[in-house]
């Protein structure tokens, strides 16, 4: 019971998008540790030199980089792509031809096949780049959020991440390559915009007026998005990611800016994969064929019925109640994961153990898809109103345009294998027996598996007999393709609730497991897979209560692959609470407007149901992973759980104080004192001011500026005392997220803390004071402050009083939910109510307020 209850506990991974995540003593220490940084670079002396140095131009170079990454992104995934696809074809077609020998013989080659790339996958990430592991997206949201991510937007984990993500999902693990292409998009718009790599040592003399913090935070965010557009197809889709989920900041011409290129990486994308299959030239470059720009291609239009509401909204509320559960799932098996590997004390036994686990999944996984087939019949394809079985396999309209595959390899024409069925009385069917009108031709599709069955047997190019099994259809291929047997329209009867509900717990677990393993894995199209599931059940839960497949035009609705559809959407929204994004994803993956409001619908409601159980997946990873992030609205209780309306509350209720300043001249051992002794991400900068004799707010220089100033070859060649230096130094030089590994920061720091000279050696610090650091009053409302620290991007957010004396500093983790709720609870056990009044207090306190540099009511 105690664990049961620990299980759910609330405020930590069983918690509403109302509810602050509860963080241990530990994991604020992780989170103190995470540096942020500025979207706007500093605005500082040698920073407008900088920019009066650029040539003048009208944003071309921003739109060719643009396309640059879009064009890139695009190419990345066609080479993921290809190869992905030739590893799943490959081990599928062998092991079709090893059924003629044995079950064991086919087994032993899915088997030793799949775990061998897994292995390599999970290999490449536990001993060479654990960043590279996942999906990558819960970092890429932290940085674009303004938190400083080490090590996962470079050359090396870009290079880990592609060859993890084509092995693993080659290999057949349940997981998908859209996750890891975000990751990678992020990573081409960052390094292709900076022109230079740290992992390679190699800094190019091209653009590097993007070298800044905004323009790098801007491409990262359109590579990114253009990273969804290949994917998917979808480049409005992917625009709306960009804007919904990973963006912080959004403006309507960086909006065009990424729809260019978004367009662009979808176009490229589309180009190759429709002109190449396999990496063999198909003969027709630049025809863009329905079945590579579409993903899903639904060739059969049906119209929606405002009683198809009903059955949309039952699939959302599924969607949201299965969603929370594989997000609540997912966090504890990583909890798990993490709290095993940490008692292992040999960093090298750790990377064993986080390396044996990918194959493990993969050898239940292939063991299960070979062997789970035989507890299912085989079903005949060829339909028979006397006949108990179902129905034909996948059936297609034969007036589309799409060209099928025999099973020599060869693409056959659009009437190929027509069937014609006679139409039975209605008295004569049963719900499980009955076929189509006879008004009505299909083809046969060439993805149905028939495993141990019969072969069909074709007279005169038509089937008259042969079977399926459906397990197999489902499991013994790439998961794209199984979704593409799934969202089949006018197949009623193509699968029995047995083997979709044998499926669905199975894949669930094992996908929700793989997803956290060290494998370069994305969770997208596993998500649509096990929606898919659920969906065709209700669907064909609505066949059976109608009394068979529907031949009035006004229930044409009921169709499983429509409700399949619908809940595969409803299963991705209620797992990312996405819904704008997804909803045109959605849309733009399958070509169906018409289902634009079902899906709306499902999606919503799954949200609004989530969102009652548990945070987002990717908010819930990062906070699992103690990356500092600000919401777009904070959410604030007290004790009592009632809602804290933060427009009653001011800036000084939760600011740090006292705050340490500096001026804008100050002696290399003062400064070195303080980078030694505290650690401080930014000091404000004060200035006498003759006018109201006393010291006022002037700008702020950050940690690494102020390191930067006293790396300084001309500083530390210093040997006069009582001197002032102006540091020689550009903007490039000051302008840094770190310090270079190679250079001893501490020695240099400790050098001049020791010798006495420096005491006497001063800099100054005036060309490089951020001059347009924003700072408010005390006064000002808190709501306001977190809209303004947040929408601008800041790292710091200097609070002044009224004769603008600095009294305190904001940063991003005292913004942060927990940390607001605390800060205003304090408040009130200092004698404050919690609706912006004042209460008495003792004269202890006023005398502690004071000396925290409160002001005027402040406390």
């Amino acid at each position: 019971m105690i664990a049961i209850f620990g299980f759910l506990t609330r405020g930590r991974d069983f918690e509403s998008v109302y509810t602050n995540h509860r963080y241990t003593q530990k994991e604020r220490e992780i989170l103190s540790n995470h540096d942020s940084f500025d979207y706007l670079p500093g605005h500082s002396v040698v920073y407008k030199e900088w920019l009066r140095r650029q040539p003048a131009r009208l944003d071309w170079d921003r739109w060719i980089m643009m396309g640059l990454i879009g064009v890139s992104i695009g190419v990345v995934y066609f080479l993921l792509h290809q190869p992905i696809h030739l590893m799943s074809h490959f081990k599928w077609h062998k092991a079709e031809h090893l059924l003629h020998d044995g079950l064991l013989k086919t087994w032993g080659w899915v088997l030793g096949f799949s775990v061998f790339f897994a292995s390599i996958s999970s290999a490449s990430v536990a001993f060479l780049c654990l960043t590279a592991g996942g999906s990558g997206i819960p970092e890429v949201i932290g940085f674009l959020n303004g938190t400083v991510m080490r090590h996962v937007l470079n050359l090396r984990a870009f290079c880990i991440k592609f060859f993890s993500c084509c092995c693993a999902v080659g290999a057949g693990l349940p997981v998908g390559p859209e996750g890891p292409m975000i990751h990678m998009g992020a990573i081409v718009g960052t390094g292709l915009s900076q022109f230079r790599s740290r992992t390679l040592g190699i800094t190019l003399p091209f653009f590097t007026r993007f070298r800044n913090s905004e323009d790098r935070r801007n491409f990262t965010t359109a590579g990114a998005a253009a990273g969804v557009a290949a994917a998917f197809g979808a480049p409005v889709g992917g625009l709306l990611f960009a804007m919904e989920e990973v963006s912080s900041f959004w403006s309507m011409k960086l909006g065009w800016m990424i729809f260019f290129s978004c367009m662009l990486a979808t176009f490229t994308a589309d180009l190759f994969n429709s002109s190449f299959e396999a990496f063999h030239f198909s003969g027709w470059f630049g025809l863009f064929h329905t079945d590579k720009y579409i993903i899903f291609k639904l060739g059969n239009a049906i119209p929606v019925n405002v009683i198809m509401f009903a059955p949309a909204m039952l699939l959302g509320f599924i969607g949201g109640i299965f969603g929370a559960i594989f997000t609540i799932l997912n966090l504890k098996i990583t909890r798990l994961r993490r709290r095993l590997v940490s008692r292992i004390k040999p960093p090298f036994a750790q990377k064993i153990v986080r390396f044996m686990e990918p194959p493990i999944i993969m050898i239940i996984y292939a063991t299960i898809t070979i062997f789970l087939p035989l507890a299912f019949p085989c079903k005949p394809m060829v339909c028979s109103p006397e006949s108990n079985s179902s129905m034909l396999i996948q059936l297609k309209d034969v007036n589309s345009n799409d060209h099928h595959i025999s099973d020599n390899g060869h693409h056959m024409q659009d009437d190929a294998y027509h069937i014609d069925v006679p139409h039975s009385p209605p008295e004569t069917l049963h719900s499980k027996s009955y076929c189509p009108p006879n008004d009505q031709k299909y083809v046969i599709d060439e993805q149905v598996k028939t495993f141990l069955c019969q072969a069909p047997v074709k007279v005169n190019g038509t089937i008259v007999s042969g079977e399926y099994n459906e397990v197999a259809s489902l499991l013994h291929s790439d998961v794209q393709s199984a979704l593409r047997l799934l969202f089949s329209r006018r197949t009623h009867l193509q699968f029995n609730y047995e083997s979709l509900l044998a499926v669905l717990p199975i894949f669930f677990i094992l996908a929700c497991w793989a997803s956290g393993s060290a494998v370069s894995s994305g969770i997208v199209v596993p998500m649509l897979f096990i929606g898919g599931i659920y969906g065709r059940v209700i669907g064909r839960v609505l066949v059976d209560l109608h009394g068979g497949v529907p031949t009035d035009h006004f229930w044409r609705w009921i169709d499983p692959g429509a409700l399949a559809l619908i809940g595969a959407a409803s299963f991705f929204g209620g797992v990312s609470r996405l819904t704008m994004s997804l909803t045109v994803i959605m849309i733009e993956i399958t070509n169906d407007v018409a289902f634009l409001l079902p899906i709306m619908v499902a999606i919503m409601v799954s949200k609004w149901v989530g969102d009652y159980i548990t945070h987002p997946l990717y908010h819930s990873l990062l906070e699992l992973k103690c990356i500092p992030f600000l919401d777009s609205e904070p959410i604030v209780y007290d004790e009592q759980h009632k809602l804290l309306n933060l427009e009653l509350f001011k800036a000084r209720d939760v600011m740090h104080c006292p705050v340490i300043t500096i001026t804008s001249r100050e002696s290399a051992a003062h400064l070195s004192h303080l980078l030694l002794e505290t650690t401080h991400g930014g000091f404000p900068v004060v200035k006498w001011h003759d006018d109201v004799k006393q010291e006022v707010a002037y700008g702020l220089l950050t940690r690494t500026e102020i390191a930067a100033i006293l790396l300084g070859e001309k500083l530390q060649q210093q040997k006069d005392s009582g001197v002032t230096l102006t540091p020689d130094l550009s903007y490039e030089d000051v302008s840094v997220d770190r310090i270079p590994a190679s250079v001893n920061l501490v020695e240099v720091l400790e050098k001049y803390t020791a010798l006495p000279h420096y005491k006497e050696v001063y800099i100054n610090l005036e060309p490089y004071v951020n001059r347009s650091a924003p700072h408010i009053e005390e006064d000002f409302a808190l709501h306001r402050t977190y809209i303004i620290f947040r929408t601008m991007g800041l790292r710091h957010l200097t609070v002044v009083d009224t004769a603008n004396r600095v009294v305190g500093l904001i940063s991003r983790k005292d913004l942060m939910g927990f940390n607001l709720e605390e800060k205003l609870e304090q408040r009130k056990r200092r004698g404050f109510s919690l609706d912006g009044g004042i209460q008495k207090l003792l004269p202890s306190e006023l005398a502690d307020c004071s000396s925290r540099g409160w002001g005027g009511d402040g406390c």
